[in-house]
């Protein structure tokens, strides 16, 4: 078997996630063989450091020898069981470490099979619980300018993100999206944490109005990831929090993407302090290894579905796989790797690392912006510096940068315009190098006219 070889069998019968298939005419697929650490290897014997996590996943590694012993014992024992009616103890250990690492408050863990899918439960619970509560008014949610919130059609109509979204606009609900907090648009000089508290005003005023007939505000902690990674400071989490009891509504925090230590914490919502009404998760929640996802919410919110059946107040939402055991077992098992070593301390070492292999991209001069939340950086490159006046989309910028470090050996898949690192937390300072020397070497070829 070849890349050749293989890749013409799967443009036969396949048809890839968020891909233009005409692409692969000139952008062959790349079949991997087998992953080791931050590498992963194709049939050709070609290696590629995985700077983006395999989608943002991946936490310790391919083939992470911890995680790959659980699951083997696991397959010995269960592989899966309906859970409803049923349980096992990788599921109730897993919900347990959730329930006792998650902001104080969060007792409750239901499962999912996906980060929509944990979206939309939370959406469901949200609007549900109001109507066990007698506020059958109470249908509609905010939502922030440029979020993303997954592909799902109520995950979808919550995001803000036209690429994804306005194809199926005619098929979503109706939902109120306030402008956001995102800091690269704030004043010359003007810190983070002004810029977003000026911000918030606006989504105050919108909850003032809205309260009566909103279940809930959906936001991502700090970081907008598909919304080209833009940033914000956690102040905003904190006000979002006192105006959400303030006026009534429920507070949804998306850490799908930014859960597991990527922020900078074990949860982004750590950093201000607050305890959402429901915490979804996911991608990291494995390490990169099988799907799942979790929605975490209060005991106040699970009592309002507790009661006779004949009352029709249960939360009937399911999935075949709800609480697979082997899924269940390899989160499990990425709990105790945080639990055993020092995983946050050595990613804020990392991230220090991070910030200085990028510092040459702030004087380029197509560069406008470097920023950074942790273990997350973002490279923004615009056609002129002073002006902010991005690239045309249309060509692809973004794209060279790809297709330029997939030649030297490096996964980078850019948003758009904007080239961010999101490494495994087990890379080194001198693979940390190797991704800025290619980024800066991509940009060099992607920028020429």
């Amino acid at each position: 078997m070849t890349n050749k070889t293989l890749a013409s069998r799967d443009l036969s019968v396949l048809w890839h996630p968020c891909s233009q298939m005409k692409d692969h005419e000139k952008s062959p697929l790349i079949p991997i063989k087998k992953g080791q650490g931050v590498w992963l290897e194709d049939f050709d014997g070609n290696r590629y450091l995985d700077a983006i996590s395999s989608w943002w996943v991946n936490l310790f590694g391919h083939a992470n020898p911890y995680i790959n012993a659980a699951l083997k014992d696991q397959l010995d024992s269960l592989e899966h069981v309906i859970f409803a009616g049923f349980t096992h103890e990788s599921a109730i250990k897993l919900a347990e470490q959730l329930v006792d690492l998650s902001p104080v408050g969060l007792d409750r863990c239901f499962y999912a099979d996906n980060g929509s899918a944990a979206v939309e439960v939370a959406l469901k619970m949200s609007f549900h619980y109001w109507r066990n509560k007698g506020q059958t008014q109470k249908t509609k949610f905010i939502t922030l300018e440029n979020s993303y919130h997954g592909e799902t059609l109520g995950a979808l109509a919550v995001g803000n993100v036209a690429l994804y979204k306005e194809t199926y606009a005619p098929l979503l609900m109706d939902v109120i999206t306030v402008p956001g907090p995102d800091c690269y648009n704030r004043d010359a000089g003007e810190s983070w944490a002004d810029y977003s508290t000026r911000r918030f005003a606006l989504m105050e005023q919108v909850l003032q109005q809205h309260s009566d007939d909103c279940c809930a505000v959906i936001i991502e902690p700090l970081v907008q990831c598909a919304g080209s990674m833009r940033m914000y400071d956690p102040i905003y989490l904190s006000l979002l929090r006192a105006a959400c009891d303030k006026y009534q509504v429920h507070l949804i925090a998306d850490e799908i993407a930014v859960g597991f230590g990527r922020t900078g914490t074990l949860f982004a919502c750590e950093q201000a302090s607050i305890t959402p009404d429901f915490m979804c998760l996911s991608k990291g929640l494995t390490g990169g290894y099988l799907p799942l996802s979790a929605v975490l919410t209060t005991d106040l919110v699970y009592q309002a579905f507790y009661d006779d059946y004949q009352n029709l107040t249960a939360f009937l939402h399911s999935h075949s796989y709800t609480g697979n055991a082997l899924a269940c077992r390899a989160g499990l098992a990425t709990l105790e790797i945080f639990q055993q070593q020092p995983i946050i301390d050595n990613n804020k070492h990392l991230a220090i690392t991070l910030a200085k292999v990028a510092a040459r991209f702030h004087d380029h001069p197509n560069v406008v912006e470097v920023r950074q939340t942790g273990m997350i950086l973002a490279i923004e490159l615009v056609k002129n510096k002073q002006t902010r006046e991005p690239f045309p989309w249309q060509e692809r910028r973004g794209q060279k940068v790809y297709q330029y470090a997939l030649s030297k050996g490096v996964l980078l898949r850019p948003l758009g315009n904007v080239i961010y690192f999101m490494p495994p937390y087990i890379i080194t300072a001198e693979q940390l190098e190797l991704l800025a020397d290619v980024a800066w070497q991509g940009i060099q070829i992607a920028v020429k006219n």
